[in-house]
């Protein structure tokens, strides 16, 4: 169930945030997208409700927990920067906005935008093992607990990875070609 329910949050996102861009821009009501995109973190809440239920009702401790609370800490992570993207985009195709200025190509502005990303995975590390330990505390049974210790590692490992893929965009730096404009070096390419 908790499984099933993890796909249906990840597919609720997106349906939330569609229908939120929608309203916002194709149908000009602002305010009614805005609602439907404040209700994403809602849908966190009621994953994060069931898990404790499921866990309170004496199911044993499993990966499907872990999983619902990396999850959860990875869309604490990174929704909030994924949402803003797709706005930024949505008001370009639908509204006549300037399109979104890219992250930086080229050099120690491009270490910094992917340290700056790094920064929000180590935020849903952090967040996972937070709930992990508190769900090894609400089951009160180190014995029991196991499965969920090792999301931490897991949570810890992908963030560990990520920032050495962060770490080198400082010390092997992208160099601009030659034939870049200095004010060019940090947009999108063109389309073609």
């Amino acid at each position: 169930m908790i499984v099933t329910l993890i796909v249906v949050c990840e597919v609720g996102f997106w349906v939330l945030l569609a229908a939120g861009l929608a309203f916002r821009y194709l149908f000009r009501m602002p305010r009614t997208g805005l609602a439907l995109l404040l209700c994403e973190p809602l849908l966190e809440v009621v994953l994060l409700v069931v898990t404790a239920l499921d866990l309170k009702d004496g199911a044993e401790p499993s990966w499907r927990h872990g999983l619902a609370a990396v999850y959860i800490g990875f869309t604490v992570g990174h929704g909030h920067r994924t949402v803003k993207w797709l706005d930024g985009h949505a008001a370009h195709r639908l509204a006549g906005a300037p399109r979104p200025a890219g992250p930086p190509r080229y050099g120690m502005a491009r270490a910094r935008h992917e340290g700056r990303v790094w920064l929000g995975t180590v935020v849903a590390a952090a967040v996972a093992t937070v709930l992990l330990r508190l769900a090894m505390w609400y089951v009160g049974d180190p014995g029991r607990t196991g499965s969920l210790e090792n999301w931490q590692y897991v949570a810890w490992r992908a963030a560990g990875i990520h920032g050495l893929v962060a770490l080198t965009y400082v010390v092997l730096p992208k160099k601009a070609p030659a034939d870049v404009r200095p004010e060019e070096r940090s947009r999108p390419p063109a389309k073609l």
